[in-house]
């Protein structure tokens, strides 16, 4: 069989040792100026104050310039990244394409050497962007405030169950309003910040349509209700066409709804939280508007409330005189901070160059062509790659921005699974795709989000590699089986970690667990 939209791929192998290894005392790789003299003191530890001088030197690797190129570059040829990749594979990830661009505008010193405790008076820039991007997602969301503070969607549900919190406290009804009601299959962090806010957490199970009964809903209303946490579309990629039924209903049992926003790469220009009926809802800046997603740092969510929240948002705010953009810590009713400082800016920046550049009619068009492209997408896997079905949801076929598809099939066929295949994918100069969060309600699953930013191509090649895949594992299994081949790593013996003693996600931490 002919896999013509295949890549001949092989990864780079490079024996590379931890770069703490490789340190050579006395190496060094630049010279600092001695501060000393310029600043007519006799020694440069004179300039801090006592309290922050370290009483010993950082156990920090040492080495040349020529050793730490060398070592990163071998690292970057062993990483798999966006830039070289057809990220299809991370649903609910939303890897799409950040414009080269907007990285100028982040590493540009007049944005890069901004610092948070500086004058207002000097930085009008970047609190002008921050303002303007707000009065943007208050049109993308149709509520009324918005706070970029949170450090991404976990930190954006719990300020809202936060904000829930305080909102029925300041009403006399914390004592009352004690349960939230979530549905399985919305991000996990839906039920668990609420449950971190004390909230008594009901969850709801979805029936064939894919989403759960306005029965079952009305079942478990009642005056305990603080409100509903709700995604929509889940992570499977159904849309819940009677969200707003459900809103109304806890509405009127005096509950709020906190809409997750973050699945929202189908929606633009299409869905508005407020349609929705929600009072507060939260995006992934670095997901759905362009900023690149990465663990912790890079993370931002912009928070989204109905006036009548408005006080609860965290602080500091913008605020903007018709003249001047100011910093605004007051706030009486505020949570609090969920974050140091205004959040992380360079993901707003970002998200407001992307933003800019594509205008109303532009996001509209990012929502049509991921719903597009996922739906190719979904027509050729269903109908052309043996072992993959779409068990869920069967009355309702259509799907947005992605697809919770199973490997069930193909391993009961072949003793090939959803991993094995998530491991061969590598061979292909494809990332590990994304499988399911809990609960695991698919069996071996397959979650791809084709996003607007790959083309028809794009795509015809990913298939290609899960054809093959799907072939070898009927043909010669264990191919599949003893995968990755191709790649600079292999198979681990165990994969799992039973106990957080186990971690070691520093060098040190290492150290400590073999001396």
């Amino acid at each position: 069989m002919s896999y013509s939209k295949l890549r001949n791929f092989h990864e780079a192998q490079w024996d590379e040792p931890i770069i703490f290894e490789q340190s050579v005392p006395g190496s060094r790789g630049i010279l600092l100026p001695d501060v000393s003299k310029e600043a007519g003191v006799s020694s440069g530890k004179e300039l801090l104050p006592a309290g922050l001088r370290r009483t010993q030197k950082p156990a920090l690797p040492e080495m040349a310039q020529p050793q730490v190129l060398r070592h990163y570059l071998r690292l970057s040829q062993e990483t798999i990244g966006q830039d070289i990749n057809i990220d299809i594979g991370l649903g609910t990830c939303t890897m799409k394409y950040s414009p080269k661009i907007n990285e100028q505008f982040v590493r540009s010193s007049k944005f890069a050497e901004l610092h948070p405790y500086q004058d207002d008076s000097t930085a009008q820039g970047i609190l002008k962007i921050i303002y303007e991007f707000e009065q943007i997602m208050k049109e993308i969301s149709g509520l009324d405030a918005v706070s970029f503070q949170a450090g991404g969607g976990g930190q954006g549900i719990f300020a809202n169950a936060a904000i829930l919190k305080h909102y029925f406290r300041d009403r006399g009804e914390e004592t009352q309003r004690t349960q939230i009601i979530t549905t399985i299959l919305s991000h996990p962090l839906n039920g668990a910040a609420p449950a971190t806010k004390g909230f008594e957490v009901i969850s709801l199970y979805p029936d064939d349509s894919g989403y759960p009964s306005l029965e079952n809903l009305k079942a478990v209303v009642s005056e305990k209700t603080a409100g509903i946490f709700i995604t929509n579309p889940e992570d499977t990629g159904v849309f819940n066409p009677i969200v707003r039924q459900f809103v109304d209903v806890v509405h009127e049992a005096g509950g709020l709804c906190v809409c997750d926003m973050a699945d929202y790469n189908g929606l633009f220009g299409l869905v508005r939280a407020k349609e929705l009926g929600a009072d507060m809802c939260h995006f992934n800046l670095h997901k759905a508007f362009s900023s690149p997603h990465g663990c912790m740092g890079p993370g931002c969510a912009a928070q989204c409330v109905s006036a009548e929240l408005e006080q609860y948002l965290p602080r500091p705010r913008v605020h903007f005189d018709g003249e001047r953009y100011s910093t605004d810590y007051d706030g009486p009713a505020s949570i609090g901070k969920v974050r140091q400082f205004q959040g992380s800016l360079a993901a707003v920046l970002r998200a407001y160059s992307w933003v800019m550049s594509l205008g109303c009619d532009g996001l509209k068009a990012v929502g049509e062509a991921a719903i597009l492209n996922n739906n190719y997408m979904m027509k050729r896997l269903l109908g052309e790659v043996r072992g993959i079905t779409m068990p869920w949801a069967e009355e309702a076929p259509n799907r947005l921005e992605q697809v919770r598809y199973s490997f069930e099939k193909l391993l009961e066929e072949t003793g090939v699974g959803a991993e094995h295949v998530n491991r061969h994918m590598l061979d292909f100069g494809f990332q590990r795709f994304f499988p399911s969060h809990h609960p695991l309600v698919v069996p071996e699953p397959y979650t791809p989000e084709p996003t607007e930013s790959y083309s028809k191509d794009d795509i015809d090649e990913y298939v290609s590699a899960l054809k093959k895949i799907s072939d070898e594992a009927y043909t010669t299994p264990e191919v599949v089986l003893t995968a990755p081949h191709n790649g600079p790593i292999s198979p681990l013996e165990k994969d799992t970690v039973e106990s957080v003693d186990q971690l070691a996600v520093t060098w040190r931490a290492y150290q400590r667990q073999h001396e």
